[in-house]
């Protein structure tokens, strides 16, 4: 039987020369390569395929070697070159400078701040997968680096699912595939596509940075790795005293059971650790110790009758937990034209249950002397967000649902546009109102976002109101 194949340092081939192993891992080991032309940081993956290697190696190489090089952006490794012979299988890609995620864990209990942060960069980049069709299902602090600006990167697809690509994991493997610490509750019961399983594994990491232990544990067999199906975790202030409620909050709001309970998607859930004051704290914030017995025989029972659901695709699952973002100048709009704005809302919110509303006015900076200008812009600050919040409480959505923000900056229509890029709102709503001679020079808020953004946008107008022309 012929040896498997396997590269050493200074070999060369396919124009790849190998400098050094990078890392050695139970199914794969990595080489730093170099090649005339290129000058991009690259890495070399290759199988390993002997005696005793492990029997998912070659099916999530063959994953990974499907999903990477339809993937773009800067939240995964560019793919840069992948085997044309069978016999010699490797995968090149983009070799990312910054530090792993496990870094930071290793650091663990971190500041709030830190944890924030980096939970909402880690967040940001997985809903950007979701985005292109992919659930990652095999997040951990490992699988995570972090470019020199802070951006999250998500590596090793090994057991990823596209929703529009075979399932070789799926089909190949009926034990549950994932890691012990990190692994959903749905994917234990052979559900894989959800990505609220990712939203999971973001949980978990949160927890440890937090608390700097993990909220299950490490168990290796399935039995123990099922207790999480029907028991909590210790609430982290209990395991970290001193963590703030919002912040226990979002983790157990990651951590729930029943992954309709779960953040919809992890654009939600980064914007939340980014915005955490506006958080609304329910009784998880409060909580100081696991559920009871009755809760833990209910979700045992059920549990045992839960058969595996046909996972949807994960773009459409995405598409479900729509975010509005809605444009709101409470002071310059007419009560009409508020009221048209929140019909509107409540319109676009009332089409699935998980949509999110996020109202967001933008004020501009305060004009005064250098010790006067604080005490002012603070003043200005808090009366708009107090009207904001006034108008939104007419939409009567549950506190989950809501947010409202105000932005201080000179240029409403690019403040606008940026807040609608950064936390992925699906739809901008915005009002248009009265046209004058001033505006038609200088053209409008509204046209400028309608022309700008990356998104839908539903430019809401009064009957019987000269609108502004677009």
């Amino acid at each position: 039987m012929r040896e498997p194949w396997m590269p050493s340092p200074g070999e060369e081939f396919e124009g790849f020369r190998i400098i050094e192993r990078a890392h050695e891992g139970g199914m794969a080991v990595l080489f730093r390569v170099e090649k005339p032309g290129l000058e991009v940081a690259m890495l070399m993956k290759v199988p390993r395929l002997g005696f005793g290697s492990h029997p998912a190696g070659l099916a999530g190489f063959d994953t990974e070697s499907m999903i990477l090089p339809r993937l773009g952006g800067a939240h995964v490794p560019r793919c840069i070159a992948r085997s044309p012979d069978v016999d010699r299988p490797y995968l090149v890609i983009e070799r990312i400078a910054g530090a792993s995620l496990a870094d930071a864990a290793a650091r663990a209990p971190l500041a709030e701040v830190e944890v924030a942060a980096l939970g909402s960069a880690l967040a940001a980049a997985a809903h950007a997968l979701h985005l292109q069709e992919v659930v990652h299902l095999d997040l951990k602090p490992s699988h995570v680096r972090l470019r020199a600006d802070g951006c999250a990167v998500l590596v090793d697809f090994g057991l990823a699912r596209h929703g529009r690509l075979p399932d070789l994991i799926g089909e190949e493997f009926r034990r549950p595939m994932g890691t012990g610490a990190y692994i959903s509750p749905e994917q234990l019961r052979g559900e894989r596509g959800d990505p609220r399983s990712d939203v999971f594994a973001i949980g978990v990491m949160l927890y440890l940075l937090a608390t700097g232990a993990l909220p299950f544990g490490s168990p290796q067999g399935l039995l123990g790795m099922k207790r999480r199906l029907f028991i909590d975790p210790l609430p982290p202030v209990v395991a970290a005293p001193g963590v703030p409620g919002w912040l226990q909050e979002i983790v157990l709001h990651c951590l729930e059971v029943d992954a309709s309970n779960r953040y919809a998607s992890a654009g939600l859930l980064a914007h939340d650790l980014e915005y955490h004051g506006e958080l609304p704290l329910g009784e998880r914030a409060c909580r100081r110790a696991r559920r009871g017995p009755g809760a833990t025989l209910r979700r045992w029972l059920k549990a045992r009758g839960k058969a595996p659901e046909n996972p949807a695709r994960p773009g459409a699952r995405v598409n479900d937990a729509a975010h509005v973002l809605v444009a709101l100048d409470p002071a310059g709009s007419s009560p009409r034209l508020l009221e048209a704005l929140a019909h509107a809302v409540r319109q676009s919110a009332l089409l699935n249950a998980s949509a999110r509303v996020t109202c967001v006015s933008v004020l501009e900076p305060s004009a005064g002397l250098d010790d006067e200008r604080g005490e002012i812009a603070d003043g200005e600050h808090v009366q708009q967000l107090i009207e904001t919040r006034h108008w939104a409480a007419a939409l009567a959505l549950p506190a989950e649902r809501l947010r409202c923000q105000v932005i201080v900056a000179s240029d409403a229509a690019g403040a606008l546009v940026d807040y609608a890029r950064k936390h992925h709102a699906d739809q901008i709503v915005i009002g248009a109102r009265a046209s004058s001679t001033l505006r038609r020079f200088l053209g409008s808020v509204s046209s400028r976002v309608v022309a700008e953004a990356p998104c839908s946008v539903n430019v809401v107008r009064t009957p019987g109101e000269a609108a502004e022309k677009q």
